[in-house]
């Protein structure tokens, strides 16, 4: 399963020559990684609020076609591993074209530890949130 998230690429997120400056995808990758987590009817503040967090240990980005500004975009977001004290997603950005066609422009992968929120120890999040870990296990 995956989630898709959709963007309008802002002025802002361009840079002088007119297209996505490249620091935008970890923020990209962000909302889709939200959008999936929701999925499963768990919300990021559910999971700090049991008091496990999600530090980054590895970001991948890998650019093909450029993004520009006004482009419609779609952010495709799944799991490809999880183990109790470690999570990797997997992204796919894709511009939506006018003819309902889409171009991928990019892909990347995001890898997080779980760790206590007090502590910053890696914790178990099968025995924080035993359930969100067998709903996102049952689908790899």
């Amino acid at each position: 399963m995956h989630s898709k998230s959709y963007i309008t690429v802002r002025y802002a997120e361009t840079d002088k020559m007119g297209i996505v400056h490249h620091s935008n995808y970890p923020v990209w990758y962000e909302i889709g990684r939200t959008d999936y987590i929701q999925l499963y009817g768990c919300h990021y503040r559910d999971m700090e609020n049991s008091g496990v967090m999600m530090p980054l240990i590895n970001l991948s980005c890998h650019f093909g076609y450029p993004a520009k500004y006004e482009d419609k975009l779609l952010v495709r977001t799944w799991v490809i591993e999880l183990k109790p004290a470690h999570i990797l997603f997997s992204y796919k950005i894709c511009r939506l074209n006018d003819d309902g066609t889409e171009t991928e422009i990019g892909y990347g992968t995001t890898e997080h530890g779980f760790v206590d929120s007090k502590t910053f120890k890696p914790c178990s999040i099968k025995k924080r949130m035993p359930e969100l870990y067998e709903k996102i296990k049952g689908t790899l």
